[in-house]
């Protein structure tokens, strides 16, 4: 009886600790007047890996330049893989020379079918090896897949990487997106389009803005929305990792 009294206190004792740690997180915003912390993101955000073991070349453009789309931006040393894509080319001229050799006597009953059969097989095994040689030869370079920033440099000029190895971090140049979480109760008067304003907190000036889109689901804990805005018009100011409050009043 005296250890069941025991347990039984000691459950009273936590039950309000226990309570409180279930309470659901708020939304970070300011209590009453219709604001809310917003950070500015890159719509796109890429770090980008080699896929060849190999030594960097170069890197043409700058940590923090701009580039534009298709550009290059890394390039290796490749010059063992060139020699074994021209191996691999003339490996395949002479297995095609004579698959032609051995089809023309097979013609004049001086060769056997096994004979041809060998020899085109071996010539479609040369044209494989110059196909997966030209593949790697073709990943000697990474190109932009969009315009942008070097964010930054996580390899240089010189270093050997590997297969998957980080090497610049890269931004678009396009329009940032207004990343922030809407308490869910905002929702009967809050749809894409709906207008407020920005204080950005590095720059002390304030920006128009609109939602671009709200998330498609609530957080039950925090009982938040995501919601996605754009700064209307140009910003030039303005860079990833800026944040501030979007003011709804």
């Amino acid at each position: 009886m005296k250890q069941r009294a025991l347990m039984a206190l000691a459950c009273a004792l936590a039950s309000p600790a226990m309570a409180a740690a279930s309470v659901p997180a708020q939304v970070q915003a300011a209590p009453g007047d219709g604001r809310v912390r917003v950070q500015m993101m890159a719509r796109q955000a890429v770090t980008l890996s080699g896929e060849v073991a190999a030594r960097i070349a170069a890197l043409p453009v700058a940590e923090g330049g701009s580039f534009k789309r298709g550009q290059t931006l890394v390039e290796f040393d490749c010059g063992t893989y060139r020699a074994q894509l021209n191996k691999a080319q003339a490996t395949q001229e002479a297995a095609n020379r004579l698959a032609e050799v051995n089809s023309q006597l097979a013609k004049l009953n001086s060769a056997g079918s096994l004979e041809v059969a060998q020899a085109q097989g071996r010539a479609k095994e040369a044209a494989a090896e110059v196909s997966y040689m030209q593949t790697v030869v073709g990943k000697c370079s990474i190109v932009a897949p969009f315009a942008g920033r070097v964010a930054r440099r996580v390899a240089a000029v010189h270093q050997y990487v590997n297969p998957g190895n980080p090497v610049l971090d890269i931004v678009d140049a396009g329009p940032l997106e207004l990343r922030m979480l809407l308490p869910s109760k905002w929702l009967t008067s809050m749809k894409p389009g709906s207008r407020f304003t920005v204080v950005v907190d590095e720059l002390g000036a304030s920006f128009p803005a609109r939602i671009e889109r709200l998330g498609a689901q609530i957080d039950p804990v925090s009982q938040s929305i995501p919601a996605v805005g754009v700064i209307d018009g140009g910003a030039a100011a303005l860079l990833p990792g800026m944040s501030g409050w979007a003011s709804f009043k």
